[in-house]
């Protein structure tokens, strides 16, 4: 039974650690898609960067003249270190993540057709690996890699005031996940699963005058499955767990305001974590996102700085309500300590302030080169796991409060260069 017990922590803590990359920002949302949006705090719901809107909110590339083609990519540095007694009362191992920088490709265009009618095309990398602790048998030995690339042929229709956009997303995912438990030397894994799986963005803006702009965007869940990975990973322990995973719903309004040389902007929007199959089932709750962003623009340059607010979205279950030990009701206690563990461990998703500024420079009449820096503060977040350790049979861990805890710091760099051509 004790065995069956850490086993279950550890599988479950595996599987999580596949679905839930930590290069994250807001859960595993970049918190802005492009140089200029990740400049300005992640807005542009209702702020026009230009082709990089495609994903953001199709209906602004109705604000564009002519044709634009985007390429760039985001050098993503997260810094991440656990500490935990767990698997050892009194004896905590601490390490960082070898998982230390992510590149992830940028690619948009846009088109006017004629006064009406604008075409556009975004291809974006979303999220990319998570935690490797492959050189600590106390952490599990835990390895994985999470990549997601959404693609969005977009159209966009705007009168003299207001705009409407729509596109079809293709989302492409890979996962892979290996770890390892104490009680079975050999690595358990499947190698890597692809998924393709689809979506849509809605989008409008209203120009309440030549100042103001209000916009709305919804962004639907796409549904995911990863053959023979979570449930691989879940039947080596005797569980039994689906493999699907949906990538979550978005709902955002913004606001930008443009003045001589100065526009400043903000978004709200909720990411619907609470709602997503594989998310929900681990704790996730509904995120609520802030974000603010200032741009000065001159005749050959701009320069921007934003801020990016997304509260915690991982619920701590902690011990239960019905005991905390082992025989004593604690199941209730057991499970809640899992979940909290294998969040906290394998996917420390708990960065909540960040800091971004830009600016772009141009090379020529219809060439600009851009580029952005995102700053996420450092956050440390405990959870016990003395009813873990219990399970092991350790006198060190009897009860919950008397036991261990595990413990986990995350902040994150990032560095996004894109060149820009107009036509």
């Amino acid at each position: 039974m004790k065995k069956t017990k850490l086993a279950l922590a550890i599988a479950t803590a595996a599987m999580v650690s596949t679905s839930t990359p930590v290069l994250a920002t807001n859960g595993d949302v970049l918190i802005g898609l492009g140089a200029q949006a990740r400049a300005l705090g992640g807005t542009g719901t209702a702020a026009f960067f230009g082709s990089e809107n495609a994903l953001t909110n199709p209906a602004l590339l109705g604000k564009s003249q002519g044709s634009e083609f985007a390429i760039g990519g985001t050098a993503f540095m997260p810094n991440v270190e656990a500490t935990s007694d767990v698997s050892a009362p009194g004896s905590a191992s601490s390490e960082k993540s070898g998982n230390d920088m992510n590149v992830i490709p940028e690619v948009s265009m846009s088109t006017r057709i004629n006064e009406n009618w604008t075409f556009g095309l975004g291809m974006f990398g979303s999220a990319g690996m998570g935690v490797d602790y492959r050189d600590n048998a106390a952490l599990f030995e835990g390895y994985s890699n999470l990549q997601l690339m959404k693609f969005a042929p977009s159209i966009a229709y705007n009168d003299d005031n207001f705009g409407l956009g729509f596109a079809p997303v293709i989302q492409y995912g890979a996962l892979d996940i290996s770890y390892e438990q104490n009680s079975n030397p050999e690595k358990t894994g499947n190698g890597m699963s692809t998924d393709l799986g689809y979506g849509f963005n809605l989008g409008g803006y209203m120009d309440i005058n030549d100042k103001l702009t209000i916009g709305l965007a919804y962004q639907s869940a796409i549904s995911m499955e990863y053959k023979d990975q979570i449930s691989v990973a879940a039947t080596g322990f005797g569980l039994t767990m689906a493999d699907k995973l949906e990538q979550p719903a978005e709902i955002k309004i913004g606001a930008a305001y443009n003045t001589g040389n100065w526009m400043v902007t903000a978004d709200a929007k909720q990411i619907k974590w609470g709602d997503a199959a594989g998310y929900k089932e681990f704790n996730w709750e509904d995120q609520n996102v802030f974000a603010l962003g200032a741009k000065y623009t001159a005749n050959d340059y701009w320069l921007g700085a934003g801020y990016n607010f997304g509260s915690d979205p991982i619920k701590e279950v902690g011990v239960g309500s019905t005991g905390a030990t082992p025989g004593a009701g604690g199941m209730d206690g057991y499970y809640a300590q899992a979940s909290d563990l294998f969040n906290n461990h394998f996917f420390p998703g708990v960065v909540e302030s960040h800091i971004t500024f830009g600016g772009g420079y141009s090379l020529g009449k219809n060439t600009m080169i851009e580029g952005a820096v995102t700053y996420a503060a450092e956050v440390e977040k405990t959870v016990d796991t003395g009813v873990i350790s219990s399970a092991l049979g350790s006198s060190f861990a009897s009860t919950a409060d008397a036991g261990t805890s595990h413990t986990v710091k995350h902040s994150q760099l990032g560095y996004t260069v894109s060149l820009k051509m107009n036509f």
